[in-house]
Order: structure tokens, then sequence, then C-alpha cells
């Protein structure tokens, strides 16, 4: 038995690619409960795309993760955008809309995700941002903890505090990227464990897991172009047994193989979800027996 979470969301996902939409109209497993796709990548488009891609929203949960709103940026947010991504959202009865707890913008877009300065001031400055999208959307949203290469400047507090403070500033939901912590914790030398256990699991909507780059220096780079490696697994784990099972979806954005692998991923989700919504089930019960 799989726990529903909130906006209707539960078990297992993949990421929507384009490559993937022939296997999946002929057919889609049952290991599949929800999909997610980068609005950027869809809004507006029409003819045979457009029919296909609603022929697979019309019949299957999606939820929507964002690319290019750049939340922490300091250039004003793109209501144009928003309002189109709203009537996407609503056309489309999607489930969710997420974005990355990061910047791509200014005067123009960067075509990348920059770390926002750990400091109060950009806590009052993303959570204020924050509360607009939803207000323009009419609906919550959650943020994604991001990846992330250089520390940034003049930080006031550390990571885990920032995301914790705007998360409580702007009062929004948490996506929980998984491969994020473990890419973190890796190039900036922190234990994964203790910031995984630090977040509010009360916010979590649904997680991701991903695969990523290893450099010759060390460095990880989390390009979502490789299967994810088992410290990544460990941490889903033990994210499970820490806050309770959650939606959690397979992310991959290039080197994209064929859906048989990735299904093998999404069955593995669905495996350590099975394995813990019992375990919790169990526990649950000796409490009753035991009070």
């Amino acid at each position: 038995m799989i726990t529903t979470h909130p906006f209707g969301l539960s078990g297992s996902g993949l990421g929507l690619r384009r490559p993937l939409l022939s296997p999946l109209l002929a057919h889609v497993p049952k290991t599949i409960n929800f999909f997610e796709v980068s609005p950027e990548n869809w809004v507006g488009i029409g003819g045979s795309l457009g029919k296909q891609f609603r022929r697979l929203t019309e019949r299957h949960r999606f939820v929507a993760h964002g690319l290019a709103l750049s939340l922490g940026g300091p250039a004003p947010l793109d209501t144009t955008f928003l309002i189109e991504l709203r009537q996407f959202l609503d056309a489309h009865d999607f489930a969710l809309y997420t974005e990355h707890l990061s910047y791509c913008s200014d005067e123009g877009h960067l075509y990348d995700l920059y770390p926002i300065p750990f400091t109060e001031q950009a806590v009052k400055h993303v959570a204020g941002r924050i509360r607009q999208t939803q207000a323009i959307l009419e609906r919550p949203i959650a943020v994604e903890n991001a990846s992330y290469y250089v520390r940034p400047p003049q930080a006031e507090m550390d990571e885990l505090t920032f995301i914790n403070a705007v998360l409580d500033e702007a009062d929004c939901h948490l996506h929980l990227d998984v491969n994020n912590i473990y890419v973190n914790s890796v190039n900036h030398g922190y234990d994964p464990l203790a910031f995984l256990h630090g977040l509010p699991g009360e916010r979590i909507v649904y997680g991701h897991v991903a695969g990523h780059d290893l450099e010759a220096s060390g460095l990880i780079i989390d390009t979502h172009g490789q299967k994810t490696i088992e410290p990544v697994w460990d941490l889903l784990a033990e994210a499970y047994r820490h806050f309770g099972v959650f939606p959690t979806l397979v992310e991959r954005d290039s080197n994209i193989p064929p859906l048989s692998e990735l299904l093998v991923e999404v069955e593995r989700i669905r495996d350590l979800q099975a394995k813990y919504q019992v375990q919790s089930y169990t526990g649950y019960a000796l409490q009753r027996i035991t009070a």
C-alpha cells in the first residue's frame, strides 16, 4: 500500500522527455504513478506534439517543475509567463508546480542555475517572490533544494539554515531532491545525513532521484545524465525511514536510455516505498499494542 500525499500524488514517477513520448503513448506501465515536465518546454506547444501531450495529461497525473522563473533573481518576476503558466496548469489539470531555490536571470536569462546568497535579506526577498508567485498562480507551490558549485559570497548562514528560513518565511512546500543533497555534500564537504535530518519532513510533497557526472578533479556535476548511484539510493531509503514514504520521481535530462532502463529505477523507488511503508505500518501497530 502506498500513502497518498497532498495534491493527489502517490508512488513512483518519471520525468517525461520528448524521446519517451512514443513508447509511453503506446503503453504506460503501472509502476509509473505520475509524470513531471518542465512547463517552459510545453507552454504554447500545439500541433501533433501538443495533441500527443494532451493524450497523456488527460489520462495521467502530472506535476510541473520549472526551470526559468528565477525565484532568487534581482529582476522583477516574469508575471506574463506566470499568467501563461497558470493557464497551462489549469488546462492540463496539473497537480502541482515547483521551482528551484536558485536564480537564473538578471537582465536576461543566464542559462544555468545559480545559488542565492545565504543571507537574511535574501530570505525575505525570495519568500516574497514565492508568495507573489502563489498569488498569481492561485495555488501553493514547492521549492526544490538546488545544487551549486561555488559557495555564495557574504553568507550569513549555512545552506540548511537558509532553506529552512525560506520555507518558514514563505510558508511553502519542499520539493526534496535527494541527489542534490548528495552532490552538495561531496562538493562542499558536509554530512548528507545530518542535512537530510535537518529538513522539515512535513513540508515534503515529492522527491527526485537522479544521476550526475564525476569530474577528474572530484567535483560532481548535477547533469541528470547517468543512472542514480548507490549512495543516493541509500539517502532516499534514509529519507523514507526518517520522514515516512513520499512520492518520488526519476529525473533524467540527457543521455536518455530506452524506457525499459528507466523503469528499472522507477521500480526500485517502488520497492523502497513498499519496504518502508510496511515498516511504518509495523511500527504504528507496535505502538498501538504497547500503548
